[in-house]
């Protein structure tokens, strides 16, 4: 093991990776060429929103199973003028969509969410509407400083030229494979010969590059009333899918007024609803808020019993504030306020877990784990962490023909039963679990970070922002440190302190399982008082932190010039 991990040893487990450390700007998302990409950006004079939209355009190539223009997800932005933005470009129901579309397979867990023949898991009736390219245009051209041409540039070259398979995309590829061989186009990238494209080899997406070419010379247009657009809606008409041209141009990413609350003197800023992560949040730290976590100390017995109750009435309360507030009124002072935390707290029983009120609708609906995250900082004071996702690996397995471009499954996100808050109606968005959070102190941004993983984004995010606040953790160790995950029924322990505490949680009447992994690659950088940027990604997936300017060098920091 390198000396430079020797400090990160002190909590009881060891972190893999290196942070970076920059004082012009840091780029940290899920694969090293997409970092490039926005760092890139800012090493042209660029700022951090265009590096963000440069990294996430170029993840649509390197990660193609995660992340698309076809897509959706949320970006928050802090500007210069220490304003935040929550740009909501989450995908929404055709209008031809209704309540019970699909025929369901059962009214109860596990099998609560499932169709006959999955059809809102994959194929054209699981598309919904999408939103990612709308939502990274409109942020570029609000905020950003560069055109969309210049910003499209790495994406297009990586695409036309090529980047090396990862084992990470053989893997995906391989679990998958039997869906991506009923479509000719998938098939024929990722399956050559009919078997899982091999790591190490040179993959091209000329389709995709030809793509992106038309977006960088007509802009969003492209997709919402122009060719992408046609093309996507015929192969919907000829595939049984609902999208039509009129759907797309319907479409229009949102504003929203971000979730605020105060932590041990930090603000904790986070999106609001149809995003749970805000809300909830809140609601947990409010509760955490009345314990001494510093003093139980991280992973021990105590502590991972409380985060689990915590997590338990987060979730039981979840589904009231989770629906499109277009259609569903939904509480959020309530949830957030510090009556409601103190209400909430006082029903722990420290000794043994117990069973939490469930919400107003059946709790435990599924996402995909299949997201990524970008956090993204420049030296003038812009900041952006954005999240967003295809749904499912390689989302509805389908491709638009002629454009390289995969479709999303986020149709699998609502309720497929009708009657609920989360039902399908035309027109309405996904609920998410995405996270891009940030954290200021005295009014200086102090932390922003994000992850993917579904059901388990922001209850991970909740454990890194006290790994930060309360443990004392470095980024590296915040992001790194083993996690936990319920939703009410059993409890998930990263292994790492599962051999450590699992039977202690037990005989408190949890029901303890042992995770290899919860939740994916979290991205983060922390802000210090001298201007500096560190930043941070986990073993969980293949993150990479580039770092813009330099510093003194010091054990267990890496540089990138």
């Amino acid at each position: 093991m390198p000396a430079s991990h020797s400090t990160f040893a002190r909590f009881g487990f060891t972190c893999e990776k290196q942070p970076a450390l920059g004082a012009k700007g840091m780029v940290v998302s899920n694969h090293p060429l997409a970092s490039a990409a926005g760092a890139q950006m800012l090493l042209a004079g660029g700022n951090a929103i265009d590096a963000a939209i440069a990294t996430l355009f170029a993840l649509t190539v390197v990660e193609p199973m995660m992340v698309g223009v076809l897509g959706g997800g949320l970006s928050h932005i802090r500007t210069t003028d220490g304003q935040h933005h929550v740009i909501d470009a989450l995908s929404t129901a055709p209008g031809a969509a209704r309540a019970d579309m699909y025929r369901t397979i059962a009214d109860t867990l596990p099998d609560y969410q499932e169709t006959e023949g999955r059809q809102n898991h994959r194929g054209a009736l699981a598309v919904a509407v999408p939103g990612a390219l709308a939502g990274w245009c409109s942020a570029l051209a609000r905020f950003g400083t560069m055109p969309l041409a210049e910003v499209l540039g790495p994406a297009i070259q990586l695409a036309e030229h090529g980047f090396t398979v990862t084992p990470y995309l053989q893997t995906c590829v391989r679990d998958v494979a039997a869906d991506l061989a009923r479509d000719p186009a998938l098939a024929a990238l990722f399956l050559p010969e009919g078997a899982p494209i091999a790591a190490g080899t040179r993959l091209r997406q000329p389709e995709a590059a030809a793509s992106l070419r038309l977006i960088a010379a007509t802009g969003p247009g492209a997709l919402y009333g122009g060719a992408i657009g046609a093309a996507l809606a015929d192969c919907m008409t000829r595939s049984g899918g609902l999208i039509g041209q009129a759907d797309l141009a319907a479409y229009a990413c949102k504003d929203r007024a971000p979730i605020h609350t105060q932590y041990r003197g930090f603000e904790i800023i986070g999106p609001p609803p149809p995003a749970s992560s805000g809300v909830h949040i809140a609601q947990m730290l409010g509760m955490l808020e009345g314990y001494d976590l510093r003093a139980m100390g991280f992973g021990t017995p105590d502590t991972v019993h409380l985060l689990a109750e915590v997590l338990k009435a987060a979730f039981a309360d979840r589904r009231v504030a989770t629906a499109d507030p277009d259609f569903v009124a939904v509480p959020v002072a309530t949830l957030t306020s510090r009556d409601f935390a103190e209400r909430r707290r006082a029903e722990i029983d420290m000794a043994r877990a117990r069973d939490w009120a469930p919400g107003i609708a059946p709790a435990g609906l599924g996402e995909s784990a299949n997201t990524t995250h970008v956090t993204v900082a420049d030296a003038a004071g812009n900041v952006v962490a954005s999240t967003h996702t295809i749904n499912s690996l390689f989302g509805a397995r389908v491709a638009v023909p002629g454009t390289g471009l995969i479709c999303n499954n986020y149709m699998f996100n609502f309720d497929p039963h009708p009657g609920q808050a989360l039902s399908i109606a035309p027109g309405k968005r996904v609920f998410t679990s995405m996270a891009p959070m940030m954290a200021l102190r005295d009014g200086r941004m102090a932390f922003a970070l994000g992850l993917p993983g579904a059901l388990r984004i922001f209850p991970s995010a909740l454990q890194a922002l006290i790994n930060l606040i309360d443990h004392g953790m470095t980024p590296q160790e915040a992001v790194e440190a083993p996690r936990i995950f319920t939703q009410g029924d059993v409890l998930e322990i990263e292994a790492a302190l599962y051999t450590r505490i699992g039977a202690d949680l037990a005989a408190r009447g949890h029901r303890v399982v042992s995770s290899p992994r919860v939740a994916g690659g979290m991205n983060a950088i922390a802000f210090q008082p001298d201007g500096m940027m560190l930043g941070a990604a986990c073993w969980r997936a293949d993150g990479t932190p580039v770092a813009i300017g330099g510093g003194l060098a010091r054990e267990g920091v890496r540089f990138v010039i």
